[in-house]
């Protein structure tokens, strides 16, 4: 985007970053047959390797996605379940849990994270929850549960504020890269357990200087989040998941809203 995004089209975002299923062993964690590896056992309940199962797991959804425009529109999904056509979504009876990397973060980019992710909670029904600054680096090989950082659950979803230099997939009109790790347990349904989002910290800071700069950044995280929730580019440049930045689609628009309300009514997996 940078300066393009001020003066017209300009390309925003490559494809969302997706990494392939993580399979986990269904073994119970109960200290059933196989379940406990040579050595001291693991805490009751626990392995090692993952938090206990259910953490903060509600009976039902915490929320209710809003309903999706009545003309619907075009949108696409990332991942999908085995049958090809259910789409993987987060868990809608837990929180989802997210941090923010400050490093190089321009003036006001904090808010504008805190107010994109507050309008994807609304579309969605799915519940956020802050857990404040962290030190974490992205890469492509994140782990998805750091105890020793974030406690006993399953990573937070991690936004960045990065340079070209930092992560050079920012290089070019990219100015932002997003995307959710899914897992399943055993063969059970697929769920997002969680993601990244990486951000263009100097072209953000230009883009805010610019006439309506402060709307402009607030649509690319909107975007960006889109692809984090687990939807794909369109083609469709009335859409906000159309992949060029246009100033005349500010926030999500009918298809946008219509793949977000699927995605906010996935299945709730209190066994991962």
């Amino acid at each position: 985007v940078g300066t393009g995004a001020l003066t017209g089209p300009g390309s925003w975002s490559g494809a969302p970053v997706v990494r392939d299923t993580v399979r986990i062993d269904a073994a119970p964690i109960d200290g059933g047959p196989g379940a406990t590896p040579p050595g001291p056992p693991p805490a009751a309940g626990r392995l090692p390797d993952r938090p206990a199962p259910g953490v903060e797991a509600a009976p039902a959804p915490r929320g209710v996605p809003l309903p999706p425009p009545p003309e619907g529109g075009p949108h696409a999904f990332v991942s999908f379940q085995t049958d090809g056509v259910t789409p993987v979504a987060y868990d809608p009876c837990r929180p989802v849990h997210y941090v923010i990397r400050p490093d190089s973060a321009p003036p006001g980019g904090e808010q504008l994270v805190h107010e994109a992710m507050g309008r994807i909670s609304q579309v969605t029904g799915l519940q956020f929850v802050y857990n404040g600054p962290t030190d974490e680096a992205p890469g492509p090989d994140r782990e998805l549960f750091q105890p020793d950082r974030y406690g006993r659950r399953w990573a937070p979803v991690l936004i960045a504020w990065e340079t070209e230099e930092a992560n050079p997939a920012l290089a070019g009109d990219v100015v932002g890269e997003a995307g959710s790790v899914p897992a399943s347990l055993g063969d059970g349904p697929r769920v997002f357990l969680t993601g990244t989002m990486s951000l263009d910290a100097p072209r953000f800071a230009e883009i805010l200087r610019g006439r309506g700069g402060r709307d402009v950044a607030r649509s690319i995280i909107l975007h960006e989040l889109g692809h984090v929730m687990g939807l794909a580019h369109v083609e469709d440049e009335q859409q906000l998941m159309f992949p060029e930045a246009r100033r005349e689609v500010p926030d999500f628009a009918a298809g946008d809203l219509t793949g977000l309300a699927v995605l906010g009514a996935g299945p709730c997996v209190p066994e991962l």
